[in-house]
């Protein structure tokens, strides 16, 4: 299975700063790397590499890149076949769900 790994994870697992290296999200980009698991979507290859500023980085990163696939996004992923009435069931669920979170009240 491929997990899409979202920019923020991959900006904070690619920056110098040694403090980001022991977060729990740079630590399981590491497995997922580990395990042949991350994947990106074209749009979150272009947004990293766009805060590139030198040449010599953008290009060692553009290639360090090129190992993770990029999924291909196609229509029926924007349009599933669900209805209105199935995600307005969902949101009905959800929020069921969170007010009987302990914690709910407290945001509420």
């Amino acid at each position: 299975m491929s997990i899409i790994v979202d920019t923020s994870v991959w900006s904070m697992a690619l920056r110098r700063n040694s403090l980001n290296t022991l977060s729990p999200d740079v630590a399981i980009l590491r497995e997922l790397i580990t395990n042949d698991q991350a994947t990106f979507l074209g749009a979150i290859r272009q947004e990293i590499l766009s805060g590139i500023r030198s040449v010599e980085q953008f290009s060692r990163l553009r290639d360090y890149l090129r190992a993770f696939p990029d999924l291909e996004i196609i229509s029926e992923d924007y349009y599933p076949d669900i209805t209105v009435e199935d995600i307005l069931a969902c949101i009905a669920y959800a929020s069921n769900v969170v007010q009987r979170l302990p914690l709910a009240s407290q945001f509420a």
